[in-house]
This record gives C-alpha cells, structure tokens and sequence, in this order.
C-alpha cells in the first residue's frame, strides 16, 4: 500500500487500528441511568426547609434526580427520611420541578444517582398487624379492617373532586381507611386510580384527616375494608 496506513475505528469496541498497531481508545459513551420506581407519580410533603425527599424504598443518603416529563424541568435531592412513596419531595424540591398550580407530577422520571444500596427501613407498602401509637389524649378506636401499609406517611394529591384516593398498591375499587392517629380523624375513600404511594389522598380526603397547616400525615393507619 506505500505509504498509506490502514486506518479502522470502531465505534462498538472502542479499538483503533492503525498500520497493524492495536489501541483502545475511549468512546465517551455514559453508562445508562438507574430509573427506579418506574410509572411512580411524585408529589410533595408540604415539609420545609431546603430540597430534600423522603422515601420508602430508598434508605437516608441515597441522591435520586427527578423529572417533570411534563414540562422537562429535574432537580436532584438527597434522601432525609422515610415516607410512604419511592420519592416524596419537600416544599423547596418541588417548586424545582412544578407545573403552575399542581401538587402532583403524573409523569416523573426518577434516577438513583448515588448510594441506595440497601432498603429504606421505614415505610414501605406490605400488609402487616402494626401501625404507629396514637399520640397522647387522642382516642382512636381500634383498627376494624385490615391494616396495611405499616409505618407509611399520607399525604395529597393536589387534585380535585369528591373524596378519593390513588395507590400504587391497590387496585381501582378498593376501600381504604385511613386514620390520622395524631387528631384522630378518619376517611375511607375508593381508589380511583394508580400513583407512586400505598395511599395518596386528594384534596377533599385530606381535609377531612388534615391537621391545621400539614400536608402531610407522619403517624397514619391505613386499613383495606373493601
């Protein structure tokens, strides 16, 4: 050939051959992301303070991104504590990511970005006989369904109509009850569609449970009576 060099890139293996001489040479290829808790909606604890999040699948210290498909908007938060969904965002991360006049993200991307490698320890969205002691001088009557969801937080949707619920535990149709063991109010609502939580109340549910200026419900007993 002369003069002239063979010259081969591969793009797939990241190999350069020049004139016989093998070199691996870098790609810039990025490996692809975590995106955990697929088909999860996102919504906020009405907590403040700086951005943050709280989950029940992700343990303290674990950085997740999440993304507003809706309007492309992403922030990135360290987990603080448990909740009841695999993200919950406080005040300061939801504002990042926020359509004007909604309190609930129904197509978010959530990425583990960092830590996350053991399980919450809090929260979660199994069945059990357990739930949270009642706070002192507050009668709440004994648990007459089957309690679920043990140590879950409750908090809105955002959204409007008659009193209802989302999960991502439990079907169209069922009946929750969820007590707020800190005042003792109870609602029993119907889910009415899929979300990232165990319940997710909306508006007029929540107030009928809510404490003055709370968004969300630390102390919850949830119960499937039908």
């Amino acid at each position: 050939m002369g003069l002239k060099k063979k010259l081969v890139l591969s793009v797939v293996t990241g190999t350069l051959v020049v004139g016989g001489v093998v070199a691996t040479v870098a790609t810039g290829n990025a490996a692809a992301p975590d995106v955990v808790c697929k088909g999860s909606t996102v919504t906020l604890s009405g907590e403040p303070g700086p951005p943050a999040a709280s989950s029940g699948t992700f343990p303290v210290g674990t950085k997740l991104k999440v993304t507003n498909l809706d309007n492309g908007q992403a922030t990135t938060v360290t987990v603080n504590g448990p909740s009841g969904s695999c993200v919950l965002l406080n005040n300061a991360a939801f504002d990042k990511v926020r359509e004007p006049g909604k309190n609930l993200i129904r197509r978010a991307r959530v990425e583990r970005v960092a830590g996350g490698g053991g399980s919450a320890g809090g929260g979660g969205t199994g069945t059990g006989t357990g739930a949270p002691g009642q706070a002192a001088g507050v009668q709440v009557p004994p648990a007459t369904g089957e309690v679920v969801c043990p140590g879950s937080t409750v908090t809105l949707s955002g959204e409007a109509g008659a009193p209802a619920a989302s999960s991502g535990t439990f079907p169209v149709g069922t009946k929750l009850k969820v007590t707020n063991l800190d005042n003792g109010q109870a609602t029993t609502v119907t889910v009415n569609g899929p979300s990232g939580s165990c319940v997710l109340l909306n508006n007029a549910a929540f107030d009928k449970v809510r404490e003055p200026g709370k968004n969300l419900i630390r102390r919850a007993r949830v119960e499937r009576v039908g």
